[in-house]
């Protein structure tokens, strides 16, 4: 994956121009970080030191970059769910949770008139 991202990188940089903060190298792996261990863009921001709009634009790149070649596609969605696949089970989480409301003090908020705009 380095490689490709490698020759990416030197099609882009071919005319010169201002160094870019991150190598291939650390996109890769910050990207990795971010996606496997999910640590926080603000983590990988305090570790090299650039703004977290450059974070965010090497995971993008590194993760359309590859798909672009060719050799890290994955397969589509109609690819992954075939007519001979069923569904046995559904479970679903339908618990109720309560909501806690105030119940002294409201009254200093509310002043229990309607808004009369429609």
């Amino acid at each position: 994956m380095l490689l490709t991202l490698q020759k990416e990188f030197d099609t882009l940089h071919k005319n010169g121009g201002k160094p870019p903060k991150l190598t291939p190298g650390d996109k890769l792996y910050s990207t990795l970080k971010y996606l496997r261990e999910y640590r926080t863009m603000d983590s990988i921001v305090a570790e090299y030191g650039v703004c977290k709009g450059t974070v965010c634009l090497a995971i993008q790149w590194v993760e359309d970059t590859p798909a672009k070649d060719g050799a890290f596609a994955l397969p589509e969605k109609k690819a992954l769910k075939r007519k001979s696949d069923s569904i046995q089970c559904i479970v679903a989480d339908v618990t109720e949770n309560p909501i806690n409301r105030p119940k002294e003090g409201q009254k200093e908020y509310y002043s229990g008139k309607k808004s009369a705009t429609r």
